[in-house]
């Protein structure tokens, strides 16, 4: 429990991000009549920022509390769960739901929203340590 609260403490965007993440995926369905624009691969784009996004507020989060970079910490954190979440995201939507399809290019694109978050980390990073 005092590691929970530790954890709020210190990671509250990013844990909110994580949550609305969810709640997209899982519970919230656009009404029919909503029309979407017509950009090639809308679903992608939106993966992609949705989770690169994530990754960068992790990142922030992570560089504010911390002098020192944790290379393993962060790969776990930053990068390995929040492309692991997005597999099972769409596994939860292609086999527990019925109004959600799971994709593997809805994976894909949470993987390189996340590993395009992690590299800008790293410049971010380096040149907040030249500093």
């Amino acid at each position: 429990m005092r590691f929970a609260l530790h954890f709020i403490k210190k990671y509250p965007f990013s844990l909110l991000c994580i949550a609305l993440i969810w709640y997209l995926s899982i519970w919230f369905m656009p009404p029919e009549e909503m029309e979407l624009p017509s950009i090639n691969f809308l679903d992608k784009w939106t993966h992609l920022v949705m989770y690169g996004g994530t990754c960068s507020v992790i990142w922030i989060e992570y560089l504010r509390q911390h002098r020192t970079l944790d290379g393993e910490r962060l790969f776990f954190w930053a990068w390995l769960m929040p492309t692991l979440m997005g597999g099972l995201i769409e596994l939860v939507q292609a086999y527990c739901t019925e109004t959600r399809s799971g994709e593997w290019l809805d994976w894909l694109a949470d993987g390189v929203g996340v590993t395009i978050a992690t590299g800008i980390g790293l410049v971010i990073h380096k040149l907040w340590k030249r500093r």
